[in-house]
């Protein structure tokens, strides 16, 4: 069974592009290996952090979308822990709502004007 996950993790800011696209390249691969599938990047770039992380004032923060198996996240968030380029990360659950069916919805609006 996969689950919907939403990763971001800031990278050192001392990275030049080509180690960013590296590094970033080097964890969805690893994503991919463990099953995940559907994976959206988004490079939101470098901003100031709101607190200082291991002398660092910036960070370049990369957000992750995607399915996967739940035992894919240990692996991952082990490798971005041993990692020297990844200051911070965050993986959380999404909790995608269904839709309820248009019938179902019209009914509960005509009973409540009747």
């Amino acid at each position: 069974m996969t689950t919907s996950y939403e990763t971001m993790y800031i990278l050192r800011p001392d990275l030049g592009d080509e180690q960013v696209e590296q590094a970033v390249t080097k964890y969805q691969n690893l994503l991919r290996e463990q099953g995940a599938e559907d994976i959206q990047i988004q490079n939101r770039g470098k901003r100031r952090l709101a607190y200082e992380i291991n002398r660092h004032r910036d960070g370049i923060y990369i957000q992750l979308n995607y399915t996967a198996p739940a035992t894919a996240i240990a692996p991952f968030e082990r490798a971005m822990r041993l990692s020297e380029e990844v200051i911070r990360y965050l993986t959380i659950k999404q909790e995608l709502e269904e839709a309820k069916p248009a019938k179902v919805a019209a009914t509960a609006t005509a009973t409540a004007t009747a």
